[in-house]
């Protein structure tokens, strides 16, 4: 079955709605929920850091759900999640409700974000499924562009409790009922392709490639780098505050890195056929670790301070953005394209505890006198670990290509 795109422009719409209302929410609450509940920045940040455990942990129930054919029932339950959390966080008083709200934010986050959406577009769509993961993984990317600006003016003008009342209605009204309606006739089984009803995806083997040392080197590499991706995006804001600059530029940059990462995304559609592959899966994932180094020497800049913060801005969003795809593939490239999805399954624990710990750490390692700097020197180091892993990976698999020829 070929791509449907009324399907996948409206599902693109509820990314759009559910990454920018929920994802991206967070670093825009930070110093309104401490203000306000007079909480640190550690135990604000443990809020978001239970959101991404929880949606780490129910992602492999919510899939296998979804493979059941119940997406339509996931994705809109979802949905309802999510508006009455919102719902609930606009009334919120205690650090108990803030953590209660926010795991149950994380559990709808699991049910409507990228991986569900993907998972409905695979299945219905076998021979076309790519061009519709591009077309969500776009809209996607513009979540922070519209929704930080959105987000920081509603807040402004109304104030934080009622612009999360806002972003509420907007699963209510809006998600919600997309869901219902365009994920009707859903199949039960997937739409297999060729190769699947083959059956050359056997099961055999996998054990032997979960304990080698490309897939081990990879889920090094995919942990680590989503570690630093969820975490970064977390406390943009108050890191941007912290380097002295105006408000203006404090939401604009956060929000321009969604334009960006779009653009780098159409950049390697267009230009990774004329590169080598293997070179271009390392140079992606190098630009967060450089963009971190400019970051932290910023200070030092004076009156270059906000076009190295601004440079920052630019590579991190060049990079996340591509490195969704390099962080997507690598299990298929590296170590199997046989058991991918098995493969990808079995790093679901650990990547739920990167996600979950690194905004945590982030916002435990933050000081009143020495801010972010330890944490970003951290981040840094961990952006740098997992560029390593990813080169030895390749280097790793081409041996043993080499042994089996």
């Amino acid at each position: 079955m070929t791509c449907n795109p009324p399907l996948v422009i409206w599902l693109s719409v509820a990314q759009l709605i559910s990454w920018g209302s929920i994802f991206y929410l967070f670093a825009l609450l930070m110093a309104p929920l401490e203000q306000e509940l007079g909480l640190s920045r550690a135990q604000v940040s443990l809020a978001f850091s239970l959101a991404l455990l929880a949606d780490g942990l129910a992602a492999y129930p919510v899939g296998r759900w979804i493979d059941r054919g119940h997406e339509r029932r996931v994705m809109t339950a979802g949905s309802l999640l999510a508006g009455v959390s919102l719902v609930l966080l606009s009334a919120v008083n205690t650090v108990a409700g803030l953590y209660a709200v926010w795991t149950a934010l994380g559990l709808a986050m699991a049910a409507v974000l990228y991986s569900p959406a993907f998972a409905v577009v695979t299945r219905r769509f076998a021979h076309d499924f790519r061009r519709a993961i591009i077309t969500l993984t776009f809209l996607g990317g513009l979540a922070s562009t519209v929704f930080i600006p959105l987000t920081a003016w509603l807040m402004s003008s109304l104030g934080w409790r009622l612009a999360v009342l806002c972003l509420a209605l907007l699963h209510l009204v809006v998600c919600a009922p997309l869901h219902a309606v365009v994920l009707r006739s859903a199949p039960r089984k997937p739409v297999l392709g060729a190769a699947e009803t083959s059956g050359a995806h056997r099961a055999s083997g996998v054990r032997d490639l979960i304990r080698s040392k490309p897939f081990l080197l990879i889920g090094l590499f995919v942990t680590l780098m989503m570690a630093v991706g969820v975490a970064i995006p977390a406390h943009m804001v108050s890191l941007l505050r912290e380097h002295g600059l105006s408000e203006t530029w404090v939401i604009a940059m956060p929000a321009a890195i969604g334009v960006i990462q779009v653009l780098g995304r159409v950049l390697m559609y267009l230009f990774e056929h004329r590169l080598d592959l293997h070179q271009v899966n390392r140079w992606v994932p190098a630009l967060i670790p450089l963009g971190l180094l400019i970051l932290l020497l910023a200070p030092g800049l004076a009156a270059w301070q906000v076009t190295a913060v601004g440079l920052f801005v630019m590579l991190y969003g060049l990079g996340n953005g591509m490195l969704t795809i390099v962080r997507g593939t690598a299990i298929a490239q590296y170590v199997s394209r046989q058991h991918v999805a098995t493969l990808n399954g079995a790093l679901g624990v650990p990547q739920a505890l990167a996600r979950a710990g690194a905004p945590l750490l982030l916002g435990v390692m933050w000081s009143p006198h020495g801010g972010y700097q330890n944490g970003l020197w951290l981040m840094l180091a961990l952006s740098l670990v997992g560029l390593a892993a990813l080169i030895l990976a390749q280097a790793q698999s081409l041996i043993q290509h080499d042994t089996l020829d």
